[in-house]
């Protein structure tokens, strides 16, 4: 029996250490896993079949992380966020299905590049944004999310806003979350999800939970400053590292 997807030992390997990569800045972060991974799995193969076995790993992700976030979550956000979403997540998904997903990606990539160089200048807003304006940035990320990288502009937008490391950390992995479990039916009315997507999760299983244990033992040990940093380092290389896959398919 051979690798999901066709793939041949070499792209396996390199995506078994991506994958373990991108759990380790899951499990710190709270964010980035499905940017990390569909961006370099775009580099040696198509990763369009690879989007739900990328929303599975988050929903496990959660499973292995719900301990530690419980008490943390601002649910108000996350269902403002959500409402939003869900407003646009057919259209992204059909978006992505019909036109390929660079186009997305390439305004994503803009966006998130500009708010990223605006934080690291030390720019925050000065109080915390309400319900509409959750509202508002959660359909900008359901129209990402086709593309795999939804949680992108959320987390730019909360980490402008005056939040405790845990909070942001707790509230960003429910909200994306929640958002692949409702992305994943209308992935599997469009046809992605297969055995391949079972076995793929099955073979990821062992490095999701190394990866987000070993992120969490470093969040941990992080001050909310470091925290801060890293989160806006981490939209900008995401920001550059979309655009450099856009360009380069264009």
């Amino acid at each position: 029996m051979g690798l999901p997807f066709d793939l041949g030992p070499g792209q396996a390997v390199a995506l078994a250490v991506a994958l373990l990569g991108a759990a380790f800045v899951r499990g710190y972060s709270g964010f980035g896993f499905s940017a990390i991974f569909i961006a370099f799995a775009a580099l040696i193969t198509n990763p369009l079949p690879l989007i739900p076995v990328v929303f599975s790993c988050e929903i496990l992700m959660t499973v292995f992380q719900a301990r530690g976030i419980r008490g943390h979550v601002d649910w108000r956000r996350v269902f403002a966020l959500l409402a939003g979403a869900a407003v646009m997540l057919p259209l992204s998904v059909w978006t992505i299905l019909s036109l390929g997903e660079s186009a997305v990606r390439l305004t994503v990539s803009l966006i998130v590049l500009a708010m990223s160089l605006v934080l690291l200048s030390g720019w925050t807003l000065r109080r915390t944004i309400g319900a509409p304006g959750h509202f508002g940035v959660g359909i900008l990320s359901g129209l990402c999310n086709g593309a795999g990288i939804g949680g992108l502009p959320v987390a730019a937008f909360m980490t402008a806003q005056p939040m405790a490391p845990q909070r942001f950390r707790a509230t960003m992995i429910v909200f994306l979350t929640g958002l692949d479990l409702i992305t994943m039916p209308l992935l599997w009315a469009g046809g992605l999800i297969t055995w391949d997507t079972a076995a793929g999760l099955g073979l990821a299983f062992p490095l999701l939970g190394l990866g987000v244990w070993l992120g969490g033992r470093q969040f941990l040990a992080a001050s909310p400053t470091t925290f801060r940093r890293f989160a806006v380092m981490l939209l900008l290389a995401l920001a550059l590292l979309g655009l450099l896959r856009a360009i380069t398919e264009v």
